[in-house]
């Protein structure tokens, strides 16, 4: 993983995307994806780096913007930023590392987008900020690019709430029936 967001980390999602494909487990024109922190960068990454690969994508507290997300970590996560995030993504007060990071961040590819996305945000997330999504969500408003968007306001970095957990899964359901049709249990 270091230095490879957006690089190896992504092709190696793509290779398992191809297998399932290969494999028949996979509709390549039914594939979604739905990650959350990481996982929702990955999903961010997989329709703007290979907008063509997912019918349907779910960003759940996911980083678009890997300068912005250094930038604004927890105090408490500031100690270790030099022994991994460093490493693994970039330190955005080196102009050379900051031009890579950019590189690799969504928003600077939000053009890129065409799959049905749904954004999914705690807004008292501390560990990837609303801005991360705030600012996706406004670029593709801003192109005309239909996004659904919820933002939570009791929640922070993956939800807690018994209630917005239901919600949240009650909308991905709907949003996934919706972009890849009904389930087949044949």
């Amino acid at each position: 993983a270091i230095g490879e967001f957006a690089g190896k980390m992504h092709d190696d999602l793509i290779d398992g995307v191809n297998w399932a494909v290969d494999q028949g487990y996979a509709d390549p024109k039914r594939v979604a994806i739905f990650g959350g922190s990481y996982g929702g960068y990955a999903t961010l990454v997989g329709v703007t780096f290979t907008p063509d690969v997912f019918a349907a994508a779910i960003d759940y507290v996911g980083i678009s913007d890997l300068s912005n997300f250094m930038r604004t970590l927890p105090e408490i996560a500031r100690p270790h930023l030099a022994n991994n995030w460093h490493l693994f993504v970039g330190n955005p007060d080196d102009p050379e590392q900051l031009a890579d990071m950019l590189a690799r961040s969504p928003i600077t590819k939000v053009d890129q987008i065409r799959t049905p996305l749904l954004v999914v945000q705690g807004a008292n997330d501390v560990r990837v900020v609303q801005a991360e999504s705030d600012n996706l969500v406004e670029a593709l408003r801003n192109r005309g690019v239909e996004v659904e968007y919820m933002v939570k306001e009791d929640e922070g970095h993956g939800f807690v709430n018994p209630e917005n957990v239901i919600d949240m899964f009650n909308t991905v359901d709907a949003f996934l029936a919706k972009h890849l049709g009904e389930r087949n249990n044949a």
